[in-house]
């Protein structure tokens, strides 16, 4: 049985790459609005001014944004699991599995933008996530 810190790093790892995305982002995003003489007043309304960055720099921060949705359920049941005794070796592996496919997600997304890939990666990542969810279930359950 992994100790809770053993068990939780995964979390802090998808945190860290998460904060890699947003230096990414900007590091990217800010350049190109000054190529595109966008005013930084526009960004108060990205709908109106997204389109005229090359789609690279909107992949990015497409992303970034994804790195807020799915992945809050994995920070969920990483908590639960670790506060409710659900943390064990085989949670971990599919903890790390996860972090694992999200960061291949992003990589994928912010690099090339195959959607047959990207889109592989994320259901292969969202079983994987199912697969631990249904777990801490049946666990719960008895």
């Amino acid at each position: 049985m992994p100790t809770t810190q053993e068990f939780l790093s995964p979390v802090l790892a998808l945190v860290a790459w998460t904060l890699v995305m947003w230096v990414w982002m900007y590091a990217t995003r800010i350049p190109a609005m000054k190529a595109a003489g966008i005013d930084p007043q526009e960004a108060a309304y990205p709908g109106t001014w997204a389109h005229r960055l090359r789609p690279g720099i909107r992949s990015v921060a497409d992303n970034y944004n994804h790195l807020h949705e799915q992945p809050t359920i994995f920070y969920a049941l990483m908590f639960f699991a670790a506060m409710t005794g659900g943390g064990d070796g085989t949670s971990l592996a599919l903890a790390w599995g996860y972090v694992a496919l999200r960061v291949l997600h992003s990589l994928v997304q912010a690099t090339f933008n195959r959607v047959i890939v990207r889109f592989s990666l994320f259901a292969l990542g969202t079983v994987v996530l199912m697969v631990f969810a249904a777990r801490q279930v049946l666990r719960v359950l008895g």
